[in-house]
């Protein structure tokens, strides 16, 4: 396990498949955590859960000031602010370009990409501040997706806005290569996740089905593991691996070799 010890980590989307399994990881591994998510009561419990120093603020990522209070939260608390993961998203219902409602799109582009934006905004400053201070590195997390870096036919907006995501990574990472703040993008392809299961239980008595048409363009012909996921995340986030910066790691089985 890697040494997160004294260092404090921001959150979001603290209460998913990604996002709870990151959760403990920093926890144990001596993190300070400020953990974000809807739902006040899922997050509360986590918190509890995690126990140590974990604070808890509730909220919707699309509010660019629930940002900014994470930040102050990590401040005001710790004193300091380390590592960001940027984890929360959502996703739409597979459907041709043109059948995807507009309202829809639009939920996606202000979740999947301006809440990462909203993110590093308020991120970005405090980390380099911290390095100017104290010459400590920080580093961020942007969890995308491989469809970030490829087409993903029947999930276009959600294509769109992960490529987005890939594109502010890439663009913060040389602004602020030489301001002590590495910016880096993880893109998993689909993982069991909560999310994954409830799309393979909707398909009712064709769910093995549906599982093998999700994992017939992967070379593996799986899904991932959370935990192989978040493998690939702490890497991305460790102060061990100082001179990796804007790049997107594929945690996809090979999809995106092809």
């Amino acid at each position: 396990m890697a040494d997160f010890a004294g260092r404090v980590v921001i959150l979001t989307g603290a209460t998913g498949g990604f996002g709870r399994a990151a959760a403990r990881y920093f926890a144990d591994a001596g993190a300070r955590l400020v953990i974000s998510d809807l739902g006040s009561d899922r997050l509360d419990a986590l918190a509890q859960d995690l126990g140590g120093e974990t604070i808890a603020l509730s909220g919707d990522i699309t509010d660019s000031q629930l940002s900014e209070r994470l930040v102050e939260k990590a401040l005001a608390q710790f004193g300091q602010l380390d590592i960001a993961i940027n984890n929360a998203g959502i996703v739409h219902e597979m459907a041709p370009l043109p059948k995807t409602p507009v309202d829809v799109a639009r939920r996606i582009i202000d979740v999947d990409l301006m809440g990462v934006f909203y993110a590093m905004r308020a991120q970005l400053p405090a980390l380099e501040q911290r390095f100017r201070d104290t010459g400590e590195t920080g580093a961020i997390v942007n969890v995308a997706s491989v469809a970030g870096v490829v087409g993903a036919p029947m999930l276009s907006v959600y294509s769109a806005a992960k490529h987005g995501v890939v594109g502010l990574t890439k663009s913060a990472a040389l602004e602020y290569a030489r301001r002590g703040v590495r910016v880096n993008a993880l893109c998993p392809s689909f993982a069991r996740t909560p999310m994954a299961e409830d799309f393979l239980d909707k398909a009712g008595k064709d769910r093995d089905a549906a599982e093998a048409a999700l994992v017939q363009a992967i070379p593996m012909r799986r899904l991932a593991e959370v935990d192989e996921v978040i493998a690939g995340l702490v890497f991305l986030a460790d102060p061990a691996s100082s001179f990796v910066t804007g790049q997107t790691l594929q945690i996809d089985g090979g999809l995106s070799a092809a």
